[in-house]
């Protein structure tokens, strides 16, 4: 009688180990639109470039464009976190203080360069455009549960509307004006700050 055979093949990748490779691809794609542009970019070379076939891109990403999702959406969940924890009287800026303290994907001279592009690249205006629109009912559901709101209020879906135009407007800003390439990291992680700090300011006058 023969022993049983064990499955063969690799183990299954981890939650941790496929968000590592789609961050990969993230930044190996931003690297080429800067570099040679977004049409004459290919799955091939977004693959080559980190280690995977273009067959493994496709299956994290359907189009070359989607591919910088990992860098515009990250900070999604850490904001609706924030808005969760804001507490009634704090400035709504102190409410994001654990947000200065984790680096941000947006906060490098690569990446604003990629935003600088959404601004002639269609394809990559469509999916930074796309993240904010997701990004609003999260936005809206952490408010609506800070003020006990019900859920069908409008009152939480305008606040969510208001700050999140006002967050894209500020890194937008920012990446606008971060184009020296002399610039240390350390710089332009504070611009951004800044320039987030200033945006919340602005949007919290308006939420009760």
């Amino acid at each position: 009688m023969t022993a049983a055979r064990g499955r063969m093949g690799r183990p299954p990748l981890t939650e941790e180990r496929r968000a590592a490779i789609r961050l990969g691809i993230a930044r190996a794609a931003v690297d080429l639109f800067i570099a040679q542009g977004v049409a004459a970019t290919t799955g091939e070379q977004i693959g080559q470039a980190v280690g995977v076939t273009a067959r493994t891109v496709w299956r994290y990403f359907p189009t070359k464009e989607s591919c910088v999702r990992p860098l515009f959406s990250t900070g999604v969940d850490t904001i609706a976190t924030a808005l969760r924890q804001w507490r009634p009287g704090q400035p709504l800026q102190e409410a994001f203080d654990p947000l200065w303290a984790t680096d941000t994907p947006l906060a490098g001279s690569d990446v604003g360069a990629l935003l600088r592009l959404t601004r002639t690249e269609p394809g990559l205006r469509a999916v930074w455009l796309q993240i904010h629109d997701e990004a609003e009912p999260a936005f809206a559901r952490a408010l609506a549960e800070r003020a006990g709101l019900p859920a069908d209020d409008v009152r939480p879906v305008i606040w969510a509307a208001m700050l999140n135009a006002a967050l894209r407007a500020a890194v937008e800003h920012h990446a606008a004006r971060s184009t020296d390439p002399d610039v240390s990291p350390a710089s332009i992680t504070a611009d951004l700050e800044a320039s987030l700090r200033a945006a919340l300011a602005i949007a919290a006058a308006g939420i009760t």
